[in-house]
């Protein structure tokens, strides 16, 4: 991407006036109690014990931008962004909006770690609580269900029978895999209060009975062995080269010689700056943990050489956290 304007350089500049006012309006959930009925400023400032005159400066600028709908002083919630921004909705992604809040303070305070004024966070994900962790999981099933199809396809399990979902989340990808191929069994490890929203999605899907729920922590504990499939979603780059080494060794260890890991996640050009959202995204790593990034083939390639595994071969490349690459334990 180039800019050739001061116009075009400008608008960049600004992007972020949008993007606080959809990430304000979500943080004082807005859009779910006006996704009911129309409601006047004064009526959501009581609701919401806010400040009128500056809440209904905020609900104009939702309405101009199109997140609103004002008719005679009242607002309500566009109809058809009401199932993606109400928080009752099962397909919400209200969860990982709020979560993009708390990135913004993150993300504050670039300018000070890049100068080394300010150490970086060091942990991946913000402290939840029990309800805020289950919407979280629930809207990352909302982004993830739509590809997993795709990526499964792409994947191409062939004969495996045994699957190795690493924080595995809610099941999403297990599910792929397990209606991909009807002989597959599957063990879905994670965080102990994942596994049971897991525990809850695999038995609507009618798959409880074909996968094996393992509650641990990756960085301390051993995967169960005997698999011939491993898939690791979007986990190597919250952690450090050396993490990811540690992480190698203990999923070679789980597979069955001629067993099979994929990786999901960024893969980067040698040159890091394609795909951009994975240049981006590192910035994300860097305010965020101790020793994360994303990754280039080649470093990802020496990683899984260090753990045994040979073979390495990118299997698709990717602009949004999607491009593949597998490897064998010999």
């Amino acid at each position: 991407m180039s800019y050739s304007s001061p116009e075009e350089v400008l608008r960049l500049a600004r992007n972020f006036m949008e993007s606080r006012i959809l990430l304000s309006g979500a943080e004082l959930n807005v859009f779910t109690i006006l996704s009911h009925a129309p409601l006047t400023a004064k009526e959501v400032s009581d609701r919401t014990g806010t400040d009128m005159r500056a809440l209904t400066i905020l609900l104009d600028a939702l309405a101009a931008m199109g997140f609103l709908i004002k008719h005679n002083d009242a607002y309500r919630c566009t109809p058809s962004l009401t199932p993606l921004l109400a928080e009752d909705q099962p397909g919400s992604v209200l969860p990982m909006i709020l979560h993009a809040a708390h990135l913004w303070r993150r993300w504050s305070s670039l300018t000070n770690v890049a100068a080394g004024t300010k150490e970086s966070e060091g942990t991946s994900s913000p402290s939840r609580s029990a309800e805020e962790m289950r919407a979280f999981i629930g809207a990352m099933h909302v982004v993830a269900e739509p590809q997993a199809r795709e990526i499964i396809t792409a994947v191409n399990p062939g004969s495996a029978k045994a699957l190795l979902d690493v924080g595995g989340a809610s099941g999403t990808y297990t599910i792929a895999f397990l209606h991909a191929v009807p002989e597959m069994r599957a063990t879905l490890f994670d965080m102990p209060e994942v596994v049971e929203m897991a525990r809850e999605r695999l038995g609507r899907a009618g798959m409880l009975d074909r996968v094996t729920l393992v509650p641990g922590d990756f960085y301390r504990d051993e995967f169960p062995r005997g698999h011939d499939l491993a898939f690791v979603s979007a986990i190597i780059h919250q952690n450090s080269l050396d993490q990811n080494v540690n992480l190698y060794h203990k999923i070679f260890r789980s597979l069955n010689r001629g067993g099979r890991i994929v990786i999901r996640d960024h893969i980067m050009d040698n040159n890091r700056i394609y795909p951009r959202d994975g240049a981006i995204f590192a910035v994300n790593m860097l305010l965020g943990t101790s020793g994360g990034g994303t990754y280039t083939y080649e470093e990802i390639k020496t990683g899984l050489s260090q753990a045994g595994f040979a073979g390495m071969r990118l299997i698709r490349k990717g602009d949004h956290m999607d491009a593949l690459m597998e490897a064998f334990k010999p």
